[in-house]
């Protein structure tokens, strides 16, 4: 019995999706629309093959990964194929199970996220940039409109590849330690 709740062929669909994802992501900060596309409809296929009739929760997680990723899309503060990832992570994960690998992925990325900072020596300037972007949105302004520096789109900023953060966030999930940590 595998150590996670999916079903064998959508767990191997989600390593055949993730690990593409990072490995481009990670040599070119892209992550390409065939690859994307094709998840979230062979998400979707796959579901309904799986369990004929099961429509809602595919769709239902794709929506939930495309809205989570969108805003910061929207900010600049993440590119469009993270977003498109993680809708094609959703479809094929469905609803329920896109909410474990998020939080995943979320804590791991924060993990991450401390630790390049620390290795690139940029703990004081990313502590400022976090300041300013939270001050930016609070008062419903976008930040990479004040601040040219902080845009995911320039060439200079500090960026990680979120795709492998994702990949990583989802293999952890289909180790099944979540799960146990969680107690199911």
């Amino acid at each position: 019995m595998p150590n996670h709740p999916l079903p064998t062929a959508l767990a191997i669909l989600l390593v055949a999706l993730v690990v593409p994802a990072a490995l481009i992501d990670i040599r070119s900060r892209r992550i390409p629309n065939w690859l994307t596309l094709s998840g979230i409809v062979a998400g979707i296929a796959a579901n309904v093959i799986i369990d004929p009739g099961n429509w809602s929760s595919p769709l239902l997680g794709a929506a939930l990964g495309f809205a989570v990723y969108f805003p910061l899309y929207l900010v600049r503060g993440m590119g469009a194929g993270d977003v498109k990832l993680m809708a094609a992570v959703g479809a094929i994960a469905g609803a329920r199970f896109w909410f474990h690998i998020f939080v995943v992925t979320g804590v791991l990325g924060g993990i991450c996220a401390i630790l390049f900072v620390i290795g690139r020596k940029q703990f004081r300037r990313t502590l400022t940039n976090v300041m300013f972007i939270m001050q930016e949105l609070a008062a419903f302004r976008p930040p990479y409109a004040r601040d040219e520096q902080i845009d995911v789109q320039n060439p200079e900023m500090l960026r990680m590849p979120h795709g492998a953060i994702i990949a990583l966030g989802c293999l952890v999930f289909l180790s099944g330690v979540t799960l146990r940590l969680l107690g199911r």
